[in-house]
């Protein structure tokens, strides 16, 4: 058993209307130190294998589900992997 977090972003030549509003309520708090603010979700999955079927496993799920390859990208972070 493996728990993992699936996440997914815009590709860098996306325009993130969402990081730019929430950039600029950030400069409206006064921190104009903050240059950009990308936003994404995230996934946590538990799935029933390890090793190589982890990576099958979300690849399909990203495939066919999760992400719109126009204009996100994901990766994955193993959480925990269980024997």
């Amino acid at each position: 058993m493996t728990n993992v977090r699936i996440f997914v972003t815009y590709k860098q030549s996306v325009f993130d209307p969402q990081g730019e509003t929430i950039k600029d309520a950030i400069h409206s708090l006064g921190h104009d130190e903050v240059t950009a603010v990308k936003v994404g979700k995230f996934f946590d999955v538990t799935i029933d294998a390890t090793g190589d079927a982890v990576d099958k496993t979300v690849k399909e799920i990203a495939d066919q589900l999760l992400v719109n390859f126009n204009m996100e990208t994901y990766r994955y972070q193993v959480l925990e992997e269980a024997e």
